[in-house]
């Protein structure tokens, strides 16, 4: 690197510089400047009432005019540096600021106390270490060169070069500090942007994750009651179709069916539109919804279908929720019944185990089918009803065999 590069870098701060950036609060930061500009302009005042009161003649004239350099260099370059990235502006406002003080220290060296407002004004408009380092000790020698000519012993010098020392000492321990304080107010400033950034990636996570399980579970209503109340009706009107020329009662009877079927999967969607909450149990018990559910089921198919519901009439009290994955789960089998069982009779019975405060109520749906080998099964509906089941802690078990019918139980904790 060059001669005139290096000397570029150390007093010329790029626009945004690593060690140094705007304080975290733009409110505070905003309060700092204005503090800054009130600052100046009382030390300024304070400056030229002490020029008035201590000169006269030409040499009030000149310091004055050095006063209103610094006042017109601060309105047009220090004022607009300390508020954004200007490093030109900060560079031509600490050269006046240089300048002035070497001429003040040959006119009016009693003035220096102003350094109490130039040296934090260099770190506040160079905000880099190294360029308010450089920028701290050019300035300090600057403040020295009048007063060491003026010396006229050099026990005067020597003491002028000890104030100017420790006027740097002091400058650059001040400078450090504020840089290092606007240096992790921009770290952290950083770290809560990078924090609300993942906060709101989170959150459209979270959204996305709530409407894919809203999807899912709206999948499964919709599989357990619409789906199965069109399988219904497709199957009445099928057997319904096939009676007319042979049987016209009975298919008046199936199309009684499917209008009362149709009915309920009517029911069925708008309740899944209002609150998912299932019609067979509006207003009903477990025990008169499985009822329903075993009558409807016996009248579409013509097999016997006997319910056993004595275990919950000791009025053992269930949540709305549990009642509804029991209802689904008895649905879910008898569909399957329906589909694949070849039974002549169905049982649906209903068991409680367990002491008080640890009991577990089950639903029992048995067929004496063509049954199946469970292993070798697949099929969505158990899966969906085994996901429904465990979201209320609790389980599913199918047992079969080819040739020995299916018994289906769904086991949720009582509470």
């Amino acid at each position: 690197m060059s001669l005139r590069s290096r000397l570029g870098a150390a007093f010329l701060p790029p626009p945004d510089e690593d060690d140094g950036a705007e304080p975290l609060s733009e409110r505070g930061w905003q309060a700092t400047v204005v503090g800054m500009h009130v600052i100046s302009a009382a030390l300024w005042a304070l400056a030229v009432a002490t020029a008035v009161a201590d000169h006269d003649g030409s040499r009030l004239v000149a310091v004055l005019a050095v006063l209103a350099a610094f006042a017109l260099a601060y309105l047009l370059a220090g004022a607009p540096a300390l508020t954004g990235s200007a490093p030109v502006r900060a560079v031509g406002y600490l050269t006046v600021l240089v300048a002035g003080f070497c001429a003040l220290g040959f006119l009016a060296p009693g003035l220096f106390f102003l350094l109490f407002l130039a040296y934090p004004q260099v770190w506040f408009v160079v905000h880099g270490r190294m360029t308010g380092v450089a920028w701290t000790v050019l300035l300090a020698v600057a403040t020295a060169v009048g007063p060491l000519v003026r010396a006229v012993s050099g026990e005067l010098a020597r003491d002028v070069l000890l104030q100017t020392c420790v006027s740097l000492l002091f400058s650059l321990a001040l400078g450090l500090w504020v840089s290092r304080v606007l240096h992790q107010s921009a770290h952290r400033a950083e770290l809560i942007e990078q924090l609300e950034r993942t906060r709101a990636q989170l959150a459209g996570a979270e959204r996305e994750r709530g409407v894919l399980t809203e999807r899912e579970r709206l999948a499964q209503e919709v599989h357990d009651t619409l789906a199965q109340g069109y399988t219904s009706i497709v199957v009445l009107a099928q057997t319904a179709a096939a009676q007319l020329a042979t049987d016209p009662v009975a298919a008046r009877e199936r199309l009684t069916l499917i209008e009362e079927v149709a009915r309920e999967n009517l029911a069925e969607a708008r309740a899944m539109v209002a609150a998912f909450r299932p019609v067979a149990l509006d207003g009903s018990t477990l025990v008169e919804a499985l009822a329903r559910l075993a009558d409807r089921f016996g009248r579409e198919t013509g097999l016997p279908v006997r319910v056993d519901t004595a275990a919950l009439d000791g009025g053992l009290e269930l949540r709305r929720d549990e009642e509804v994955v029991l209802l689904r789960g008895a649905q879910e089998a008898l569909t399957n019944v329906r589909r694949h069982a070849a039974a002549r009779a169905v049982v649906i019975r209903v068991s409680v185990v367990g002491g008080e405060g640890v009991r577990q109520v089950s639903v029992h749906v048995e067929d004496d089918g063509v049954g199946f080998d469970p292993s070798r099964a697949r099929g969505s509906g158990i899966e969906g009803l085994r996901d429904r089941v465990s979201s209320v802690g609790g389980e599913v078990d199918v047992a079969s065999a080819p040739g020995a019918g299916t018994r289906v139980t769904v086991r949720v904790p009582a509470s």
